[in-house]
């Protein structure tokens, strides 16, 4: 069981879709492979090529470890602020993945980090299903 998931089963307030505990642990990892996704492309030779890259992994990073600590909270449950959220986070990965997918085949650390906002994007689409 992850902390995530007994977390969620010990707090008083628990009724949340295994969709949104899912979302949180993907949200979570995509923002651990952006920061270091980004920090790997400005190690690279050629970080002039990689500043858009660098740019939307520090956007998806931020904007999932957001969605993370919203998706977290389970008091005062907001579904309209849940959906804005979710979708601003399924977009900021699509987008990331989109562009890590275009240095893949040069660069080991953006084909895991665009896996890893696949991942979201997947798991942001499910949970948005599940309100």
């Amino acid at each position: 069981m992850t902390v995530i998931e007994e977390m969620r089963r010990t707090h008083p307030a628990a009724g949340t879709s295994d969709a949104l505990a899912r979302c949180i642990q993907a949200c979570l990892e995509c923002a651990q492979a952006c920061t270091a996704c980004a920090d790997a492309c400005l190690a690279e030779e050629m970080v002039a090529e990689l500043r858009t890259c660098i740019r939307r992994n520090a956007d998806c990073a931020d904007v999932c470890d957001t969605t993370a600590r919203v998706l977290t909270r389970l008091t005062g449950e907001n579904a309209a602020t849940l959906r804005a959220v979710l979708e601003a986070c399924r977009v900021a990965c699509a987008q990331c993945a989109e562009e890590c997918e275009q240095h893949a085949d040069m660069h080991e650390h953006c084909r895991v980090c665009a896996e890893a906002c696949r991942r979201c994007e997947q798991a942001c689409a499910e949970a948005l299903a599940a309100l």
